[in-house]
C-alpha cells in the first residue's frame, strides 16, 4: 500500500547522523582535560556520548557530581576550545555526500534540525560548503523548544513548506526519533551514529532503522 504523503523533505540531525564531529569534540575535552591536569578518557568513551552535548562531556570526564559553579567555568571552556577548532577533522559520514547529491538531483529537500546552538551550527556547516545547499537549518536557538519538542519539526516544516506527513526525519538518539514523532515525521534511526550499547533502540518504537546513509535511499523508493 503506498503511503498517504510522497516524501517531499529529508531532514537530519547533525552530530552523529550527518556530520561525523565526534573527532574534534573529543580532541577538544582532550584539551579541556590537559589544561586542568585531568586523566584524557579514551575516544570509545566519548563517541556516544556527543550527542548529548558539552555538559555530557564534562561530566563523562569530570565526574557527575560538579559544583555547578565549577561544572559552567568547565562548560564554558569547552565550547570556547571546541569553536576555535570546530570543523578540523568534522566530516560528512561515509555515503552521505552522495545520498545528499542524490537527493537533490530527485528534487528531495533536505535539512538540518540540532539541538546544537547556530554560532556552533552555523559556522560548521560553512565549513563543509552545506550551508547553502541545505533547504533549513535549525539550531537549538531557533526556536523557544528544543528537540524532543516538536516546535524545531514544525519550524523546519515552515522553512521548506514541507508538510510533516511529507518529512523523513533521521537522527541517532531517542530525543530525536521521540521529537519526529511528535510532530507527525516518519522517523529513521542512523545506527551509524553515536549510540551507546546499552541503548536498545528498537525501544524508541522508529519506523525505519538503517546501518549507512546509503540504505536511506532504499527507503525512499517506497515513497516515490
Amino acid at each position: 500500500m503506498k503511503p498517504q504523503h510522497k516524501i517531499s523533505t529529508v531532514l537530519f540531525d547533525l552530530d552523529g547522523t550527518l556530520i561525523d564531529t565526534a573527532p574534534d569534540m573529543a580532541a577538544a575535552l582532550d584539551i579541556l582535560c590537559d589544561e586542568e591536569q585531568h586523566a584524557r578518557l579514551d575516544f570509545s568513551e566519548v563517541r556516544p556520548i556527543v550527542s548529548n552535548g558539552s555538559v555530557a562531556l564534562v561530566k563523562l570526564a569530570f565526574g557527575e557530581q560538579l559544583e555547578e559553579q565549577i561544572l559552567d567555568r568547565l562548560k564554558q571552556r569547552y565550547l570556547e576550545i571546541y569553536q576555535d577548532n570546530l570543523a578540523v577533522h568534522s566530516q560528512l559520514f561515509a555515503e552521505m555526500a552522495d545520498l545528499l547529491s542524490h537527493l537533490e538531483q530527485i528534487d528531495i529537500k533536505w535539512g538540518v534540525v540540532t539541538n546544537k546552538p547556530g554560532w556552533l551550527t552555523e559556522p560548521l556547516m560553512k565549513s563543509l560548503g552545506l550551508h547553502l545547499r541545505a533547504a533549513c537549518i535549525v539550531s537549538s536557538d531557533s526556536t523557544v523548544n528544543r528537540k524532543p519538542h516538536p516546535e524545531p519539526m514544525f519550524y523546519a516544516c515552515k522553512l521548506t513548506n514541507a508538510l510533516p506527513g511529507e518529512c523523513i526525519y533521521v537522527g541517532d538518539a531517542r530525543r530525536d526519533i521521540e521529537a519526529g514523532q511528535n510532530a507527525g515525521m516518519k522517523t529513521v534511526i542512523a545506527q551509524y551514529g553515536y549510540i551507546p550499547d546499552s541503548e536498545n533502540t528498537d525501544d524508541w518504537q522508529a519506523d525505519y532503522s538503517i546501518q549507512s546513509p546509503s540504505q536511506l535511499l532504499k527507503l525512499l523508493d517506497n515513497f516515490l
